[in-house]
């Protein structure tokens, strides 16, 4: 049976588009899957949360969350089954449902501790997210926090392209994660 945990992209609100790191991360790391929501203009919690748990749930292997934005608050809402598939994950710049309005359905944020190991990725100056409500989410998902310094909102419009910190801290996430990648695959992601 295959155990090698698999990286699971979970873009947010509006999708990541060419050039965001989890774009380029979806082509660059071996056997990435990426979560295509039907609506990404108008998500709605129930949908969002269900295509997730499909994807979560459609290969026996667990998976490594890297989740951007609203893709960090779906992935909060997942129910029990997919959870227990889910080995760690990358939660970079969680989006603030509470105070935007087309993304209310996504309200309240679950605040329960997660089971698997994760790291959350929080911006001084992220302007959908305050600082303190990002380290009220990492304290209530037994998260560890790192702030980065006005990088806004960890994407493309922020200066964050390849990001290879972002890599870097999905390497550390799963170093103790059995990988299937070559020796040579894993030198060439990192040059």
């Amino acid at each position: 049976m295959h155990t090698n945990p698999r990286v699971l992209i979970v873009p947010g609100w509006r999708d990541s588009g060419p050039g965001h790191w989890q774009s380029l991360w979806a082509e660059q790391l071996p056997g990435a899957q990426r979560v295509v929501q039907d609506d990404w203009i108008a998500p709605h919690r129930e949908a969002w949360v269900q295509r997730l748990e499909e994807c979560v749930l459609s290969r026996p292997e667990p998976v490594v969350i890297v989740a951007h934005s609203l893709g960090c608050i779906a992935t909060t809402h997942m129910g029990a089954e997919a959870v227990g598939r889910v080995a760690g994950a990358l939660f970079v710049a969680p989006a603030d449902p509470e105070r935007r309005a087309q993304l209310i359905d996504f309200a309240p944020v679950p605040s329960a501790a997660l089971p698997y190991r994760s790291v959350l990725v929080a911006s001084s100056n992220d302007p959908f997210c305050p600082i303190r409500l990002a380290g009220a989410y990492a304290r209530a998902w037994g998260s560890e926090l790192v702030r980065l310094q006005n990088a806004g909102h960890v994407n493309v419009e922020s200066g964050h392209g390849p990001w290879p910190l972002g890599l870097a801290l999905l390497q550390s996430l799963t170093a103790g994660l059995a990988w299937s990648s070559t020796p040579a695959e894993t030198s060439a992601l990192q040059a």
